[in-house]
Protein backbone atom coordinates (compact mmCIF):
# COMPACT_ATOMS: atom_id res chain seq x y z
CA UNK A 1 0.00 0.00 0.00
CA UNK A 2 1.51 3.35 -0.96
CA UNK A 3 0.97 5.71 1.95
CA UNK A 4 0.65 9.20 -0.19
CA UNK A 5 -1.81 9.51 -3.11
CA UNK A 6 -2.87 12.41 -5.28
CA UNK A 7 -6.59 13.45 -4.97
CA UNK A 8 -8.05 14.99 -8.56
CA UNK A 9 -6.82 18.24 -8.17
CA UNK A 10 -3.39 17.05 -7.63
CA UNK A 11 -3.39 17.45 -4.32
CA UNK A 12 -1.44 15.03 -1.63
CA UNK A 13 -2.88 13.07 0.35
CA UNK A 14 -3.18 10.36 2.98
CA UNK A 15 -5.64 8.44 5.29
CA UNK A 16 -6.45 8.20 8.76
CA UNK A 17 -6.71 4.00 7.75
CA UNK A 18 -3.05 3.90 6.50
CA UNK A 19 -1.98 5.62 9.76
CA UNK A 20 -3.45 3.59 11.51
CA UNK A 21 -2.14 0.36 10.11
CA UNK A 22 1.36 1.98 9.71
CA UNK A 23 1.69 3.13 12.70
CA UNK A 24 0.15 -0.05 14.18
CA UNK A 25 -2.85 1.82 15.91
CA UNK A 26 -6.45 0.82 16.41
CA UNK A 27 -8.04 2.60 13.62
CA UNK A 28 -10.98 4.00 16.17
CA UNK A 29 -8.46 5.17 17.93
CA UNK A 30 -6.69 7.32 15.22
CA UNK A 31 -10.68 8.57 14.24
CA UNK A 32 -11.18 9.59 17.69
CA UNK A 33 -7.67 11.70 17.96
CA UNK A 34 -9.38 13.31 14.77
CA UNK A 35 -11.75 14.11 16.50
CA UNK A 36 -10.54 15.55 19.55
CA UNK A 37 -7.96 17.47 17.08
CA UNK A 38 -10.03 18.74 14.58
CA UNK A 39 -9.68 22.21 14.96
CA UNK A 40 -6.07 22.11 15.29
CA UNK A 41 -6.30 19.85 11.76
CA UNK A 42 -8.40 22.05 10.21
CA UNK A 43 -5.89 25.16 10.57
CA UNK A 44 -4.64 23.48 7.32
CA UNK A 45 -7.49 23.19 5.36
CA UNK A 46 -10.21 21.34 5.20
CA UNK A 47 -10.64 18.12 6.77
CA UNK A 48 -12.13 16.01 3.72
CA UNK A 49 -13.36 12.11 3.67
CA UNK A 50 -14.38 9.67 1.05
CA UNK A 51 -16.92 7.11 2.08
CA UNK A 52 -16.24 3.20 1.59
CA UNK A 53 -18.52 0.42 1.50
CA UNK A 54 -18.38 -2.88 2.46
CA UNK A 55 -16.36 -5.35 0.08
CA UNK A 56 -18.34 -6.50 -1.87
CA UNK A 57 -20.22 -9.98 -0.90
CA UNK A 58 -19.49 -9.42 2.72
CA UNK A 59 -22.39 -9.93 4.99
CA UNK A 60 -23.38 -6.99 7.07
CA UNK A 61 -21.43 -3.98 7.63
CA UNK A 62 -21.73 0.20 7.01
CA UNK A 63 -20.11 2.31 4.61
CA UNK A 64 -17.17 4.01 6.44
CA UNK A 65 -16.11 7.22 6.79
CA UNK A 66 -12.52 7.29 5.87
CA UNK A 67 -10.60 10.89 6.72
CA UNK A 68 -8.02 12.33 3.69
CA UNK A 69 -5.75 14.43 5.73
CA UNK A 70 -3.20 16.62 3.55
CA UNK A 71 0.59 16.97 4.05
CA UNK A 72 0.22 19.51 7.01
CA UNK A 73 -2.80 17.65 8.36
CA UNK A 74 -1.01 14.79 8.96
CA UNK A 75 2.50 15.57 9.88
CA UNK A 76 0.08 17.45 13.29
CA UNK A 77 -1.38 14.23 13.59
CA UNK A 78 1.07 11.90 14.03
CA UNK A 79 2.38 14.53 16.86
CA UNK A 80 -0.31 13.57 18.93
CA UNK A 81 0.31 9.68 18.83
CA UNK A 82 2.45 8.15 21.05
CA UNK A 83 6.27 8.07 19.98
CA UNK A 84 6.47 4.08 19.74
CA UNK A 85 9.35 2.54 17.51
CA UNK A 86 6.35 1.69 14.68
CA UNK A 87 5.49 5.39 15.01
CA UNK A 88 8.44 6.77 14.55
CA UNK A 89 8.98 4.31 11.88
CA UNK A 90 6.04 5.74 10.06
CA UNK A 91 6.88 9.20 10.61
CA UNK A 92 10.09 8.62 8.85
CA UNK A 93 8.67 7.24 5.65
CA UNK A 94 5.46 9.18 5.60
CA UNK A 95 7.62 12.28 5.48
CA UNK A 96 9.60 10.87 2.99
CA UNK A 97 6.02 9.77 0.60
CA UNK A 98 5.20 13.29 0.67
CA UNK A 99 8.65 14.48 -0.63
CA UNK A 100 8.84 11.70 -3.56
CA UNK A 101 4.87 12.47 -4.64
CA UNK A 102 5.56 16.31 -4.87
CA UNK A 103 8.93 15.47 -6.64
CA UNK A 104 5.89 13.34 -9.24
CA UNK A 105 4.13 16.17 -8.77
CA UNK A 106 6.83 18.55 -10.45
CA UNK A 107 7.77 15.83 -12.92
CA UNK A 108 4.17 15.95 -13.88
CA UNK A 109 3.92 19.99 -14.06
CA UNK A 110 6.42 19.57 -16.54
CA UNK A 111 5.37 17.20 -18.75
CA UNK A 112 1.87 18.92 -18.83
CA UNK A 113 3.77 22.23 -19.97
CA UNK A 114 5.07 20.23 -22.90
CA UNK A 115 2.16 18.67 -23.67
CA UNK A 116 -0.21 22.19 -24.34
CA UNK A 117 1.54 23.16 -27.34
CA UNK A 118 0.99 19.30 -28.75
CA UNK A 119 -2.39 19.51 -27.54
CA UNK A 120 -3.07 22.96 -29.82
CA UNK A 121 -1.31 20.57 -32.69
CA UNK A 122 -3.82 18.03 -32.56
CA UNK A 123 -6.43 20.43 -32.67
CA UNK A 124 -5.41 22.16 -35.55
CA UNK A 125 -4.78 19.02 -37.16
CA UNK A 126 -8.54 17.28 -36.35
CA UNK A 127 -9.57 20.78 -37.31
CA UNK A 128 -8.82 20.44 -41.05
CA UNK A 129 -8.90 16.47 -40.75
CA UNK A 130 -11.18 15.21 -44.05
CA UNK A 131 -11.25 11.56 -42.63
CA UNK A 132 -12.29 12.82 -38.86
CA UNK A 133 -14.91 10.85 -37.41
CA UNK A 134 -18.10 12.08 -35.28
CA UNK A 135 -16.63 13.90 -32.16
CA UNK A 136 -13.27 13.19 -33.54
CA UNK A 137 -11.64 15.25 -30.42
CA UNK A 138 -12.77 13.42 -27.62
CA UNK A 139 -12.64 10.36 -29.93
CA UNK A 140 -9.00 11.06 -30.59
CA UNK A 141 -8.39 11.70 -26.84
CA UNK A 142 -9.82 9.08 -25.50
CA UNK A 143 -7.90 6.45 -27.96
CA UNK A 144 -4.56 7.96 -26.41
CA UNK A 145 -5.94 7.41 -22.83
CA UNK A 146 -7.01 3.93 -23.28
CA UNK A 147 -3.83 3.24 -24.88
CA UNK A 148 -1.90 4.52 -22.08
CA UNK A 149 -3.73 3.54 -19.24
CA UNK A 150 -6.89 1.14 -20.11
CA UNK A 151 -9.74 3.62 -19.28
CA UNK A 152 -10.99 6.59 -21.23
CA UNK A 153 -11.91 10.32 -19.92
CA UNK A 154 -15.02 9.11 -18.16
CA UNK A 155 -13.67 6.36 -16.14
CA UNK A 156 -10.35 8.17 -15.53
CA UNK A 157 -12.34 10.77 -13.97
CA UNK A 158 -14.25 8.58 -11.69
CA UNK A 159 -11.61 6.02 -10.44
CA UNK A 160 -8.95 8.94 -10.15
CA UNK A 161 -11.06 12.10 -9.66
CA UNK A 162 -10.05 15.66 -11.43
CA UNK A 163 -11.69 17.69 -14.11
CA UNK A 164 -10.18 15.92 -16.93
CA UNK A 165 -8.41 12.64 -18.14
CA UNK A 166 -5.08 13.86 -18.94
CA UNK A 167 -4.96 15.72 -15.86
CA UNK A 168 -5.47 12.40 -14.25
CA UNK A 169 -2.08 10.89 -15.32
CA UNK A 170 1.09 10.41 -13.63
CA UNK A 171 3.93 11.83 -15.58
CA UNK A 172 5.54 8.64 -16.49
CA UNK A 173 1.90 8.11 -18.31
CA UNK A 174 1.98 11.47 -19.35
CA UNK A 175 5.24 11.16 -21.16
CA UNK A 176 3.92 8.41 -22.75
CA UNK A 177 0.82 9.72 -23.88
CA UNK A 178 2.59 12.39 -25.59
CA UNK A 179 4.32 9.79 -27.51
CA UNK A 180 2.01 8.58 -29.15
CA UNK A 181 0.01 11.73 -29.44
CA UNK A 182 2.54 12.36 -31.82
CA UNK A 183 2.16 9.32 -33.82
CA UNK A 184 -1.62 10.65 -34.10
CA UNK A 185 -0.75 14.23 -35.47
CA UNK A 186 1.14 12.65 -38.00
CA UNK A 187 -1.11 10.27 -39.26
CA UNK A 188 -3.97 12.31 -39.15
CA UNK A 189 -1.82 14.62 -41.29
CA UNK A 190 -1.20 12.44 -43.71
CA UNK A 191 -4.77 11.67 -43.84
CA UNK A 192 -5.05 8.69 -42.17
CA UNK A 193 -8.58 7.36 -41.22
CA UNK A 194 -9.69 6.81 -37.37
CA UNK A 195 -9.57 3.15 -38.22
CA UNK A 196 -5.54 3.18 -39.27
CA UNK A 197 -4.74 5.49 -36.74
CA UNK A 198 -6.26 3.09 -33.92
CA UNK A 199 -4.23 -0.12 -35.40
CA UNK A 200 -1.00 1.73 -35.94
CA UNK A 201 -1.45 2.81 -31.96
CA UNK A 202 -2.42 -0.37 -30.29
CA UNK A 203 0.49 -1.75 -32.65
CA UNK A 204 3.18 0.95 -31.21
CA UNK A 205 1.19 0.20 -27.20
CA UNK A 206 2.36 -3.47 -27.93
CA UNK A 207 5.64 -2.84 -29.15
CA UNK A 208 6.25 -0.48 -26.10
CA UNK A 209 5.16 -3.52 -23.66
CA UNK A 210 7.51 -6.27 -25.27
Amino acid sequence: MNLVYLDGKKEPYTTHDIIAEHAEIDNISVRKLIDKHREDLEAFGVLSFEIHKPDKGSVGGRPRKVYRLNEQQATLLVTYLDNTKPVRAFKQNLVKAFFEMRDELTKFQLQRELEKPKRRALHEAIETWTEAPKHAHSTVTNLLLKTVTGFNAKQLKTVRGGNNGVDTLTSQELENYQSFEDMAIAMIDLGFTYGEIKTMINKGKEKTHQ
